[in-house]
């Protein structure tokens, strides 16, 4: 049973900075327009002690029983997350590839009452963060696996360059790593109609003018993120300790479920609903992956 069962979101949340409940509240509309405009120039947000602190403990000790749940494989990939073997030009940057060993902890395996089960899942939390995105409302996806997830980085490990498939991701540190473990990206690198190969060839190859941005983040902190456009990874994690991450996917529409291989890919297994789902997947845009 979680510690956090008997705790109401206001209990959790520090809403004196960020009332959920209220959003025409002064506080709420601030915070709301400055993670609007950080997003449109840098595709990115960081709300800061999100969870109160004397509950950040708890925060990680959940997460860190969770861990151990994680599917871990160390596979080769590029950052489009597609066939390395793909058909490609030879100076396409889908030619580049590396090895992730990051591990994923899937939705099934988080219980609904835990601490990010239930941010997830609660109502105020998707209508403040679709607020945040400028967004009327978002969808949790419907995916069984994604959606909710926890992020494990062991040491030695990495996540390394890729775009999210979701467009809005939202993501919160839960356990630090001792040593490496940042969070670096380029922010809007591609849009929804130009993927922009020349740009995101020079950053896998350190030649091109755009240098990625390394983004300090401690446990609680809430992060938004525009994934689908901005490249980004985990550095190597080292030390003794593993770096752990939720991440709280959502959807501009209803009924997003990841397909066979990718599901495959993050989580050694699919579900009937992948199977199902196949080639009929909601998609907002032609990119690459």
């Amino acid at each position: 049973m979680s510690t956090l069962q008997a705790i109401t979101l206001d209990q959790v949340v520090d809403t004196d900075n960020y009332p959920l409940s209220d959003p025409g509240h002064t506080e709420t509309r601030a915070v709301v327009a400055r993670a609007r405009r950080e997003l449109a120039e840098v595709g990115c947000t960081v709300l800061p002690d999100f969870i109160r602190p004397s509950l950040q403990e708890v925060l990680r000790q959940e997460c860190a029983a969770l861990a151990p749940d994680a599917y871990f494989d160390v596979e080769t990939v590029n950052v489009y997350n597609i066939d390395v073997d793909a058909d490609l030009p030879d100076d396409h940057p889908g030619r580049r590839t590396f090895e992730r060993g990051n591990a994923f902890v899937a939705r099934d395996r988080i219980p609904s009452d835990t601490l990010i089960g239930r941010l997830y899942a609660h109502e105020s939390f998707q209508r403040f963060v679709a607020d945040c995105f400028g967004l009327p409302r978002l969808y949790e996806l419907a995916d069984p696996l994604s959606g909710l997830v926890l992020n494990v980085v062991r040491p030695g490990m990495e996540h390394p360059w890729h775009f999210d498939t979701n467009e809005y991701t939202v993501s919160m540190l839960t356990q630090e790593a001792r040593e490496g473990g940042s969070f670096e990206y380029c922010p809007n690198i591609r849009s929804a109609e130009d993927e922009r190969f020349d740009d995101v060839r020079g950053v896998l190859d350190g030649t091109g003018a755009r240098q990625p941005e390394r983004l300090p983040l401690r446990p609680g902190d809430l992060q938004l993120f525009k994934g689908r456009y901005s490249l980004h990874r985990v550095s190597p994690v080292r030390g003794d300790r593993a770096r752990h991450s939720a991440i709280f996917a959502y959807s501009e529409r209803p009924g997003v479920i990841g397909s066979v291989s990718r599901t495959r890919q993050l989580f050694g297994r699919v579900l009937p609903e992948h199977l199902a789902a196949e080639g009929r997947a909601v998609r907002g845009d032609q990119l690459l992956d």
